[in-house]
């Protein structure tokens, strides 16, 4: 699956661009679930190597149930999601994408190591922790299609209590949400919902960041100016405007942040060109290609 070409285009316009979600809680907490329902459709790239596993595991016919008898051949694919999720979550940093990172928030260091990496990248970075009672993530669990054995339950989710303080201290009060997802109902989620919405629409304000965007800004106008190639130079006269019958002298051609061809900094989708002779030109704006085409035109089509 090739992703770079449309990382890199999607970069600088991502709805969530510099923006991090660090995603916590043990098995049978309900995390992919509050995910969906508090992230989705923000425009953020989760990354979730337990997700890709299964889905490995169904394409490779094995079971969800986890067998012994497939440890080796399971041992593989779980290498192999690992991997495939590592190289998403490169392309996604490379653009600044917006992220959510699912944890188990049994290893800090390796989220602290993450979050100090994402940070020097000009990243805002927030955790979710989805908190639920023992006897609930049992009940939970034992309904998954892919059951985790009980004891891992109980000993992660231990761990995963015993680290709540470190966390908190590590991101921060202000950027740490916790959801109770003991009996989380729509009005929990609706109102978390909103909240991460509200830290996703954060205007950017770290200075590596902003320079970074400045940076990438820079290099697509280069680009696009580099890319222009109409019929038409500075001092010429063309009609534009809605009825396409306002003279206008060209000033200055450029490109908008969007690719649109500029005249004078205003976009203009469709520009004429007045010819003298019976058979018009008209040039019209291709968006496709950002160009202009010539067009015969006989003068009683526009009568």
């Amino acid at each position: 699956m090739k992703l770079e070409p449309f990382i890199l285009k999607e970069g600088l316009y991502d709805p969530g661009i510099f923006k991090a979600f660090f995603l916590a809680g043990g098995p049978g907490s309900g995390k992919s679930y509050v995910t969906s329902r508090i992230t989705g459709g923000l425009g953020l790239k989760n990354v979730n190597s337990d997700s890709a596993f299964e889905r490995a595991l169904k394409k490779a016919g094995l079971s969800l149930d986890m067998p012994p008898e497939e440890q080796y051949f399971r041992d593989k694919v779980r290498a192999k999601s690992k991997a495939v999720t590592g190289k998403s979550l490169d392309l996604y940093i490379q653009g600044r994408l917006g992220l959510v990172i699912d944890s188990t928030a049994r290893d800090v260091l390796k989220i602290y190591t993450g979050l100090a990496a994402l940070k020097r990248l000009g990243y805002e970075c927030h955790m979710i922790f989805v908190n639920t009672s023992l006897d609930v993530a049992l009940a939970r669990n034992a309904m998954r299609p892919r059951k985790v054995p009980i004891d891992i339950v109980k000993s992660n989710h231990a761990e995963v209590q015993q680290n709540i303080g470190k966390l908190q201290r590590l991101f921060g009060m202000k950027n740490f949400i916790v959801i109770d997802n003991n009996k989380a109902n729509d009005k929990i989620l609706e109102k978390s919902y909103k909240m991460v919405k509200k830290l996703v629409k954060q205007k950017i304000t770290n200075y590596t960041a902003k320079s970074w965007m400045r940076k990438e800004l820079e290099k697509k106008k280069a680009a696009f100016k580099e890319d222009i190639n109409i019929p038409i130079k500075v001092g010429d006269v063309v009609k534009g405007g809605k009825f396409k019958n306002k003279p206008i002298k060209v000033k200055k051609i450029d490109k908008n942040d969007k690719g649109d061809i500029t005249i004078n900094d205003k976009p203009l989708l469709k520009v004429r060109i007045p010819q003298e002779s019976k058979m018009s030109e008209e040039d019209f704006y291709d968006p496709r290609n950002n160009s202009l085409f010539l067009r015969k035109v006989h003068p009683q089509d526009n009568i």
